[in-house]
């Protein structure tokens, strides 16, 4: 049995959950999540918690056990709580500016970058050095925090680009330290 996967979902009172066949709906008061669940995974609303379930002991569906129950449980997180990833913009003259919905970085590059937030995306300039991406799905908030991070990665000789808040970038001596 899938450690994670055996483990019930709690569901809290402000959220439901509806399963229709293989679809999956999770309400709550952030939004609306949909999940598809594989094929021989079976799972099943029982007295305000979720349990999912595999017919066997395949290599495939014991990976989809696991992997079906983390994502229902982040669709119930996402519509409770939300997620958000913090960025961090270091280096001499970068930063960035939201322009209504929109953001604009200077990342030492010849001309601006816009970066438009996809549906269910928001974002939030703490300071002109630091970003905040939210969202109630955990794929997509992660995804496009990847992609504004992918603009400018933190350099390993200076640490200057856009990290993650916590986030540790090993450094390398450059041709002086021997």
């Amino acid at each position: 049995m899938s450690r994670i996967g055996r483990l019930p979902i709690t569901v809290p009172s402000a959220v439901e959950v509806k399963i229709d066949g293989r679809k999956v709906t999770v309400k709550g008061p952030k939004g609306e999540l949909h999940h598809t669940v594989a094929e021989p995974i079976e799972v099943a609303l029982e007295d305000g918690t979720v349990t999912v379930s595999r017919p066997d002991d395949v290599n495939v569906n014991r990976a989809l056990h696991g992997l079906t129950r983390s994502l229902i449980n982040n669709m119930v997180v996402g519509v409770t709580d939300g997620y958000k990833k913090t960025l961090v913009i270091q280096g001499v003259g970068y930063r960035v500016v939201a322009k209504g919905k929109n953001l604009e970085f200077s990342l030492g590059y010849s001309h601006p970058i816009t970066v438009e937030p996809p549906e269910g995306i928001s974002f939030t300039v703490e300071r002109p050095t630091q970003l905040i991406v939210e969202g109630i799905d955990k794929q997509k908030v992660g995804e496009v925090a990847a992609n504004i991070r992918k603009l400018r990665k933190p350099d390993p000789y200076k640490g200057k680009g856009v990290r993650y808040e916590g986030e540790q970038i090993r450094r390398k001596v450059g041709k002086a330290g021997k």
